[in-house]
């Protein structure tokens, strides 16, 4: 059976031969007789699985030695949380609002500590980047927030900000949930990362976090012993039952990255998707993107129709052409399409040549 193309923002498609190898170790892994959802976190089997999965995305991902990764679970909207109740020791953090999931991680972070705004784009409907240069920061923050990929509003920092080069010795706290490992990360930069699975890693239910070990001794008091970082790394994320199937699925995922040559090969891949959607979007007369070039994000595409009255259509024929979840979030309205690591450049064709196709049999 030819599947369709899915261009659902999360949880989103995952590599065919990912599900293909997971449905065939179902119920029997490597001649364990038990299926993956059935072991141990405990046991020699799913240590196995957990090592594996480490060191691939160690590998892939380049992550220094001096951070640790954990697999979590309650996704990006927990870390909103746990972050600073691991980092903030209830003082000031920097927040950088560029999106909906910027905004929903500064208002949760006040539960925990002061929250102070370096920098907020809504004025220009969240469709542009500051420079970091503009960033009016606080004195010495506890840490500086930003989302690295607004997958709401599809802006996407294509640098990270160096916060030495801004006079700022805070460590960068980095939500890339819907871009991690799809372009190369310069940890140097990074204190900290958090990312949910269920757009590019795998299935929902897991939650990483990378973060150097420097900063893993200001958990405040309150926090839960199985969210503290500290103790998460002490028990390699074993502290509390991790989602074992989803750690398995995305090590499936990690070595379908590897096969495909790395994260450099799969950012080329990138960007010849991503490339050629925006130059249809561009070209038409029918459809629109608003986000300013320089800040496009790869990984999510929002386009408008300019007449508003062809979504119902656009949409219905969308469907039955085998091209699924393109509408926008409802807090934007429109058109969007998510096109991550596991969507093929075929998938992109299709939606491109369906796009002509509709304009030209609705514009006179």
């Amino acid at each position: 059976m030819k599947r369709p193309y899915n261009f659902s923002a999360g949880p989103a498609a995952i590599p065919d031969d990912v599900l293909q190898s997971a449905a065939a170790e179902m119920l029997n892994w490597h001649d364990s007789g038990m299926s993956v959802m059935e072991m141990s976190h405990r046991g020699k089997e799913f240590g196995q699985i957990y090592e594996e999965a480490q060191a691939d995305l160690r590998e892939l991902l380049a992550v220094p030695n001096h951070f640790k990764l954990l697999f979590m679970q309650g996704g990006g909207l927990g870390e909103n949380a746990f972050v600073p109740m691991n980092l903030s020791r209830g003082e000031t953090a920097n927040f950088v609002v560029t999106g909906s999931w910027s905004q929903k991680s500064a208002k949760e972070a006040q539960r925990y500590c002061t929250v102070h705004e370096a920098a907020n784009t809504q004025g220009t409907g969240f469709t542009t980047l500051p420079c970091p240069t503009t960033w009016q920061l606080s004195d010495r923050p506890a840490y500086v927030h930003i989302c690295s990929n607004e997958t709401i509003h599809g802006v996407e920092f294509q640098e990270l900000p160096d916060l030495k080069s801004l006079g700022c010795d805070a460590p960068l706290v980095m939500d890339c949930s819907s871009h991690i490992a799809s372009r190369p990360v310069d940890w140097s930069r990074v204190g900290l990362a958090f990312a949910g699975a269920q757009k590019n890693l795998g299935p929902a239910g897991l939650t990483l976090v990378v973060v150097r070990e420097d900063l893993l001794d200001r958990a405040l008091p309150i926090t839960p012993s199985a969210m503290t970082y500290k103790t998460v790394a002490n028990n390699q994320s074993m502290y509390n039952t991790p989602p074992t199937y989803a750690i398995y699925i995305a090590g499936l995922v990690f070595k379908w990255l590897k096969q495909q040559g790395g994260i450099a090969a799969i950012e080329a891949q990138n960007l010849i998707k991503s490339n050629l959607l925006y130059d249809a979007v561009d070209r038409s007369s029918l459809y629109i993107n608003r986000v300013e070039k320089q800040s496009r994000s790869r990984m999510n595409v929002p386009f408008y129709l300019r007449d508003e009255r062809f979504n119902d259509a656009f949409l219905t024929h969308a469907k039955s052409s085998q091209l699924l979840h393109l509408k926008g979030h409802k807090s934007v309205g429109g058109m969007r399409a998510s096109i991550y690591n596991a969507m093929p450049l075929q998938g992109v064709q299709a939606l491109v040549s369906y796009l002509q196709d509709f304009e030209a049999q609705t514009v006179d």
